[in-house]
């Protein structure tokens, strides 16, 4: 399995990390503006376009941004519960229950199986 987190979607809401049952995912920090990457958030094999560059697209900020729901949305670091960034950084041990796929609220998990298909998350 090659999975990915595209960065420019990612809400920081850590839902991927808390319902994958085989630990793909990890919370990293959204660097610095002079550093984007300082936090380690491009260690997947995320595709240069899905990189993160310091900047989320505009329709997710505006999506996310006030919702009062407990999560710190777009917040620079993870405090355990919310906050950073999402990093598939043990996307081979994927077992593709697409539970992560489900709630993913930024809707930017990206999956190939091993025959080649695609599968992206689509919020509940």
């Amino acid at each position: 399995m090659d999975v990915y987190v595209d960065k420019t979607k990612c809400t920081g809401c850590q839902h991927c990390k808390d319902v994958c049952p085989v630990a793909v995912f990890e919370m990293k920090g959204r660097g610095t503006p002079d550093n984007p990457d300082a936090g380690g958030a491009n260690a997947d094999t995320a595709p240069e376009e899905a990189k993160w560059k310091g900047k989320t697209e505009q329709a997710i900020v505006d999506k996310w941004s006030n919702v009062n729901d407990g999560h710190r949305h777009f917040a620079a670091d993870n405090d355990g519960k919310s906050g950073g960034l999402s990093v598939a950084v043990n996307g081979s041990a994927c077992i593709l229950c697409q539970a992560c796929l489900i709630e993913c609220e930024g809707e930017c998990i990206h999956i190939t199986d091993d025959t080649g298909t695609k599968y992206v998350s689509i919020y509940k």
